[in-house]
């Protein structure tokens, strides 16, 4: 299944399908905010998924200033990639998640690549990321898309600058 992918903006269309991933395959303190609920994926923490994802309908211009993207292979919702517009002008942060069975194929690298080719089409020159030095599917998939990472107080800084040329898809 290696490879392969295609980002579509979150949407009513296919929020369902990425609920149905995430609550089959991810743990909700992975794929949301916290909330106050009832543990694991109750029904309330569903609905509040919901409302995270719709809150960022309006994209990178919207109140949120945040564009999510489910992430498509093999005709499936996987996971979900993010950019967040940051303080500094020219610049979004990045997040994603994918589901268990989508992990280790090589998939969060080519999403992450398609979202840097997004990112550079909105007119952006950096993506940055932040992760733990632990999550090594994060460190691996950053590392694939070039990008340099700088560890500091526990936490991992990755920097991707889009003005050099973009790894080709």
């Amino acid at each position: 299944m290696m490879g392969a992918v295609r980002l579509e903006p979150v949407d009513e269309r296919n929020l369902e399908p990425l609920l149905s991933v995430a609550a089959a395959e991810a743990e909700p303190e992975d794929v949301m905010p916290p909330v106050q609920a009832p543990a694991g994926w109750s029904l309330a923490r569903r609905e509040a998924f919901r409302e995270f994802h719709r809150a960022s309908f309006g994209g990178l211009d919207g109140p949120t200033r945040t564009q999510m993207y489910a992430i498509v292979a093999g005709g499936e919702v996987v996971g979900m990639v993010r950019m967040t517009r940051c303080g500094e002008p020219g610049t979004v942060e990045t997040g994603m998640w994918l589901g268990r069975s989508a992990r280790g194929q090589g998939l969060g690298a080519a999403a992450l690549r398609e979202l840097l080719h997004a990112a550079a089409a909105a007119g952006m020159r950096t993506v940055v990321a932040e992760t733990t030095p632990d999550n090594q599917g994060a460190v691996s998939v950053l590392r694939k898309c070039g990008a340099e990472l700088r560890e500091k107080d526990g936490k991992l800084r990755a920097e991707m600058c889009l003005d050099s040329a973009l790894p080709a898809h």
